[in-house]
């Protein structure tokens, strides 16, 4: 494992006209590493995302940027990460240019690279949704980091749906057969046990509305590209109950029975840097939930058709659902915007990392058995909650997961000194 740190400077960088970043960088020049790491999420600010500080203490330019297009369709945003390579590349002494997307940020980084390694043809046959539009050339990087990615925006939007709505755009009308927070049901703030029937006819339901929304876009897609649309480029797209944040994921979270372990054996990287090979259980505890489908701010989806259809939606089979291992019946190829599927397109070195105290982290195992790298590595980090620091409510004692950060970068500035 690398332990050598560095001291660290922080710039604000602006990267083409509208994109902003911090460059973080080792103050001495004489230590720093020919390969640079770039950083960007989907839609949330990571200009102080933690693997600037980490990366660059161990000899890395880490430029950590926002998209400029937060509001825009997932092809656009591929075009901020574009500025952003040649940025880094255009720095004296770069060589190598490595990808690193957290979260929604790998939907993100998993789309750009595949891209860049295949074209955009590659996401333009008859099972997807929405084919991708024309798109300018991208470099490729020259390797993946997807740290507990999620299983892609489209799919946390199916995984937070609220199957309780009867109508898209109504947060109050709701089927209470379905209802996550009621003791018939199996609900238990100190954890819930749903009964098996509830969950799979909860599941089955999500899947169903799931596959109206999807049809309804398409129909309003089809409107106003023949010019019978509310306005003429797009139109607002909203669903009630339909938010992917953190407090909308629902029965998962809270039955904790469920998306709880891996299948197979893999490393997982305890406190103290031993690595020891085994089925990895998730440490998470049950979220308190909370009534957010009536709230529009909170559990409302509001964005415009096209936004929904390239970046937040993916289509399922008959038997979606998911049990404690794996997720089932959702056609990863339909979409984009999901990262199990865009790695299906990398042949560049990748690294996937979970953290096992966050919700996502099974996200990983699929990921890594999808991607056809010849070059691809897998690990997981013992008690890191899903923005890596210590999951504090998952120890037994305090203190017991150590610096999550730091056991996390030390690995992976490990991986890229082997590599590159």
């Amino acid at each position: 494992m690398v332990k050598t740190r560095f001291p660290v400077s922080s710039t604000y960088v602006r990267v083409g006209h509208w994109i902003n970043g911090v460059l973080y960088a080792p103050e001495d020049e004489r230590v720093t590493s020919r390969v640079a790491v770039m950083v960007m999420h989907s839609d949330a600010d990571y200009l102080t995302f933690p693997a600037g500080m980490a990366l660059a203490a161990h000899g890395h330019r880490v430029l950590c940027a926002n998209v400029s297009r937060a509001q825009e369709t997932l092809d656009k945003k591929l075009l901020d990460v574009k500025q952003c390579v040649e940025y880094l590349r255009s720095l004296p002494g770069v060589e190598r240019v490595l990808l690193l997307g957290h979260s929604g940020g790998a939907t993100l980084m998993s789309c750009y690279q595949a891209v860049a390694e295949n074209g955009p043809s590659y996401f333009r046959g008859p099972e997807k949704i929405v084919p991708m539009g024309e798109m300018e050339e991208l470099p490729a990087a020259d390797g993946v980091l997807l740290i507990d990615s999620n299983w892609g925006n489209g799919a946390m939007t199916l995984l937070s749906l609220d199957p309780a709505v009867r109508e898209r755009t109504n947060g109050v009308d709701l089927d209470p057969a379905f209802d996550l927070m009621d003791p018939a049901n199996g609900y238990d703030p100190g954890g819930s046990h749903y009964a098996p029937e509830f969950v799979k006819r909860y599941q089955k339901a999500q899947g169903a509305r799931n596959e109206r929304m999807i049809d309804e876009a398409l129909k309003r897609l089809e409107a106003i590209n023949a010019g019978r649309g509310t306005f003429r480029d797009d139109e607002p797209w909203i669903a009630a109950g339909a938010s992917q944040i953190a407090p909308c994921n629902r029965l998962f979270p809270q039955d904790t029975r469920y998306l709880s372990r891996t299948k197979n054996a893999w490393p997982l990287i305890h406190p103290d840097g031993s690595i020891t090979v085994g089925v990895v259980p998730c440490l998470r505890k049950p979220r308190r939930l909370m009534p957010v489908t009536g709230m529009y701010g909170f559990g409302g989806m509001a964005m415009s058709v096209r936004q929904y259809l390239s970046g937040s939606a993916v289509r399922t089979t008959e038997d979606f659902g998911y049990d404690e291992t794996h997720i089932y019946g959702v056609d990863w190829d339909s979409c984009y915007c999901c990262t199990p599927g865009n790695v299906k397109g990398i042949h560049a070195p990748t690294l996937i990392m979970g953290m096992t105290g966050s919700y996502e982290f099974l996200a990983a195992e699929l990921i890594y058995e999808n991607s056809p790298a010849q070059d691809k590595s897998i690990a997981f980090v013992e008690g890191a909650s899903h923005m890596l620091t210590p999951a504090r409510e998952c120890e037994e004692y305090p203190g017991q997961f150590g610096d999550t950060v730091r056991t996390l970068f030390d690995y992976v500035a490990d991986w890229i000194e082997k590599r590159f």
